[in-house]
């Protein structure tokens, strides 16, 4: 029996499980349901990151020390990382050292996080700064759904008449694909 061809993308993508495995064998603590996408996770202060159940991190980096004060002290500093539950850290994103983030929350691309996020929030930027609740981004994506376009085939699997199809009908504007 062959693989799927979403877990032939998650192995290719370095997100199967023996990469989850490699983090935990370092210490990371991971829970459940979590997709990790080539991400960059301090290597050698991995059992300082927690992340919680049903968490995406996207090409992004996890720092548990800051390097710089070893050029004065000698030591470099360092401070735990827990990521909640439903967390979706996007692409291009650095968290540093000594962070809380809350449940619920999304963190946009390219967002650098040096202080605690709160539950059920958006943030963005360089520092991160709330943008809004994450039921307000819930209800105007929802919204927003019924005005533009929905597709419903996985990426992997469209046909070329589906993708031309879409690259037609996101000219100029913005879809939902799943």
């Amino acid at each position: 029996m062959g693989l799927g061809i979403k877990t032939k993308i998650r192995a290719l993508l370095g997100i199967d499980g023996e990469s989850i495995n490699q983090l935990r064998r370092r210490g990371v603590k991971i829970g459940d349901n979590c997709q990790l996408y080539s991400n960059d996770i301090d290597y050698g202060h991995g059992y300082l990151i927690e992340i919680g159940n049903n968490c995406t991190i996207t090409h992004s980096t996890i720092l548990t020390h800051d390097a710089s004060t070893k050029l004065v002290t000698g030591y470099s500093k360092v401070g735990r990382i827990k990521i909640g539950d439903n967390v979706f850290i996007g692409h291009g994103s650095v968290i540093l050292p000594n962070v809380k983030i809350g449940n619920n929350v999304v963190i946009g691309c390219n967002t650098v996080v040096r202080r605690d996020i709160p539950d059920n929030c958006v943030v963005s930027g360089n520092p991160a700064v709330i943008i809004c609740s994450i039921e307000e981004f819930t209800q105007k994506h929802k919204a927003n759904m019924e005005k533009y376009p929905v597709y419903n085939t996985y990426w992997a699997d469209k046909t070329e008449e589906e993708k031309l199809k879409q690259i037609e009908e996101l000219d100029g504007k913005m879809g939902y694909d799943i």
